[in-house]
């Protein structure tokens, strides 16, 4: 082996072995439905192992169901990451109408729709470059009955559960 190959080799294990900031999805919630379509809030909880600030470049969003994209987009310049600690970020994303509607099909006998939502966190390291943090989180959203749009929801509490 040359001189080359061992500074190659020395230099990818290096790199191999910096921490890099972690990410998950703690929860999605139906935020709302409006003339624009249904709105989704994701609380992102991600983790920064560096003593420095770092920004964010944007978030890359897919909503799927059964295998079919029904919204995707990006959203741009979403802040930073506290240093050196945990950083939740709330990420909202629409699905238009069209394709809600078009997800009828998936609809069963218990009102609700199964969805997966992938995010990517796009940030920028250095000596790194663009790192992506891949997130994905599946789950299904219950949809209004008539009864729940005209009087209100019936047979839920009024607990409220506050997150901080």
């Amino acid at each position: 082996m040359d001189l080359l190959e061992k500074a190659k080799n020395y230099v990818s294990d290096k790199i191999a072995n910096v921490p890099v900031p972690e990410a998950t999805i703690a929860d999605v919630d139906l935020k709302g439905f409006g003339l624009d379509g249904i709105t989704l809030l994701s609380k992102v909880s991600v983790s920064n192992p560096y003593g420095v600030p770092i920004p964010i470049g944007e978030i890359a969003y897919t909503v799927k169901s059964k295998e079919r994209v029904i919204a995707s987009g990006t959203i741009p310049d979403p802040g930073s990451l506290k240093a050196n600690a945990s950083t939740r970020l709330d990420v909202t994303v629409k699905v238009p109408h069209s394709a809600a509607i078009s997800l009828i099909r998936d609809i069963g006998g218990d009102w609700d729709i199964d969805y997966c939502l992938e995010l990517g966190l796009i940030i920028d390291l250095p000596v790194v470059g663009n790192f992506t943090i891949p997130m994905s989180y599946q789950g299904e959203m219950k949809l209004p009955t008539v009864s729940d749009l005209f009087f209100g929801t019936s047979g839920e509490t009024d607990d409220k559960v506050e997150v901080k």
